[in-house]
């Protein structure tokens, strides 16, 4: 991983933590020894094992994964979706920065007229909302989906990366309120809370 995407990793870490703070979703003394924990684990070279949230929901289980998802549909807006088994377009892939992708737990998946279809399981860091706005021109859709979920995507459209899924628990991905695709067409959100425009200032 470069340096660059290596800061963008740590920042991406850094500030989602502090968005899970901010709404209450976990306490700062656990994001403190997630934290900690998470420094071993950078300094051990294992960018795909360096995610914040994987520490607090899978080691220190102080959070759920779904419940963040929750979170995201009920106070963002956002549509969740289940990348499993979607192929997103040659275009989204070509050029795609898959170092990038891991270090900010998203992919863009999809593009629509000027609309590009963004999954993250770190949407609440602005960190990386902030470098993908920069990265594409256009308006993004942002969509939440599970770590496990952006794993198994990376994975399976060509990431040079080991194929372990990052803290593996069985059934974590069937477990969140994640609407299925096909390989056909682009994921669909949940009928509940429709995915609105972001379209933030870089």
């Amino acid at each position: 991983m470069s340096p660059e995407n290596k800061s963008l990793m740590m920042r991406a870490n850094r500030l989602l933590g502090a968005g899970l703070v901010e709404h209450n979703l976990v306490k700062i003394e656990d994001l403190e020894k997630a934290n900690e924990r998470l420094l071993e684990i950078i300094a051990t070279n294992q960018p795909r094992q360096a995610t914040v949230l994987g520490v607090l929901a899978y080691e220190l289980k102080v959070i759920r994964e779904e419940d963040v998802l929750q979170h995201l549909v009920e106070t963002e807006g956002l549509g969740l979706v289940d990348l499993r088994g979607y192929e997103p377009p040659d275009d989204t892939k070509k050029g795609l920065d898959m170092d990038a992708c891991w270090a900010t737990w998203s992919v863009p998946f999809d593009q629509e007229e000027d609309f590009t279809f963004i999954a993250s399981a770190y949407y609440l860091s602005p960190a990386v909302r902030t470098f993908w706005e920069k990265r594409f021109g256009g308006p993004l859709l942002w969509f939440g989906t599970t770590l496990e979920g952006i794993a198994e995507h990376l994975d399976r459209i060509g990431s040079p990366t080991s194929s372990k899924a990052p803290f593996p628990i069985p059934g974590a991905a069937a477990s969140a309120p994640v609407a299925p695709v096909s390989q056909t067409t682009p994921p669909i959100p949940v009928p509940q809370a429709p995915p609105a425009p972001v379209a933030r200032s870089a």
